[in-house]
């Protein structure tokens, strides 16, 4: 039994006439007859009483209607499925982003592809440092990615989406606990508390800021999270240098400090290049036409390798 004899058959049923059934289907009506007996003989019954003037259904036409719609209506839900997930309007992806931008750019991501993109699935895997994101990247683990760069694997693209200022945390009752936006050059002496994660981006950053400013940050303490950071900055044990998203973190004791320098860190979307899946494309066309992710011309920050497949 063929699709194509469930559809000739349907439309039968539904004109009770094989010449207007013939008409509508665009075929002769001597190949339509044609395939309904040979239905008829698959399925072992007589799907039709056939007089001079009219066609109509037996009890087994009646019934075995019913299930011919449910299966092509299937068969087309399939289709129309199938055909989303090809042209990138369906399908799943697996979103990694740092645990900063879990509280500011990853919202913004969320909404953009509800809205434009209400059949896409994504999965959000939070609170991953940017070296943990690029190995979740290369392993095939996640499909996109919200982290720092520069990017340290190959194979890997990414487009700059924001930059961030650093801000001081400090304990309430520090010195540099005021209202004054802070000069790196006044940290010198100061225990700091960074990432413990090897090749930070963050940590690189903070340190290639203070050498900026005259001296080497002394860390004195470590932490795999920004909230634990924070905790060991509220007990007086050092100072952390933060992207301006900290900010969004609340933790008791602890006081956000402009920074007078211009010392920043970047956020990127980053992606496998060799990602032929068409629902990253589809995503990244939809959050550049939204102003999430800037077209390379016109972005003011430097940019990496952007995917052929997404242009």
């Amino acid at each position: 039994m063929e699709i194509r004899q469930l559809r000739y058959f349907v439309t039968v049923a539904q004109t009770r006439h094989f010449g207007q059934a013939a008409e509508r289907l665009h075929m002769a009506q001597s190949p339509l007859s044609q395939a309904i007996r040979q239905l008829e003989s698959q399925v072992g019954a007589t799907l039709f009483h056939r007089t001079t003037r009219r066609v109509d259904l037996t009890a087994a036409g009646e019934a075995f209607l019913r299930d011919a719609q449910r299966i092509l209506a299937s068969v087309e839900t399939a289709q129309e499925r199938v055909r989303r997930i090809g042209d990138g309007h369906s399908g799943l992806l697996r979103v990694g982003s740092t645990g900063l931008a879990a509280y500011t750019q990853l919202p913004q991501l969320a909404r953009i592809a509800a809205r434009e993109l209400p059949d896409l699935i994504l999965r959000y895997v939070p609170d991953l440092l940017t070296p943990e994101q690029e190995t979740a990247l290369a392993e095939d683990r996640i499909d996109v990615a919200v982290l720092r760069p520069p990017l340290r694997r190959p194979g890997l693209g990414s487009r700059v989406i924001g930059r961030e200022r650093f801000v001081l945390a400090v304990a309430q009752h520090h010195r540099l606990a005021g209202d004054d936006p802070v000069a790196l050059a006044e940290l010198s002496g100061e225990d700091f508390v960074g990432y413990g994660t090897p090749d930070s981006v963050v940590n690189a950053a903070v340190a290639q800021a203070c050498l900026a400013a005259g001296f080497l940050p002394r860390r004195a303490h470590e932490a795999a999270e920004t909230s634990i950071m924070l905790t060991l900055v509220a007990a007086g044990l050092g100072v952390a240098l933060l992207p301006e998203s900290a900010r969004t973190l609340r933790v008791d004791g602890v006081r956000f400090v402009s920074v007078a320098d211009d010392a920043h860190v970047d956020l990127a979307l980053a992606w496998r290049l060799d990602d032929v899946n068409p629902a990253l494309a589809r995503l990244i066309e939809v959050l550049e036409a939204n102003g999430f992710v800037p077209p390379p011309a016109t972005s003011p920050w430097p940019q990496h390798a952007y995917p052929g497949a997404v242009r």
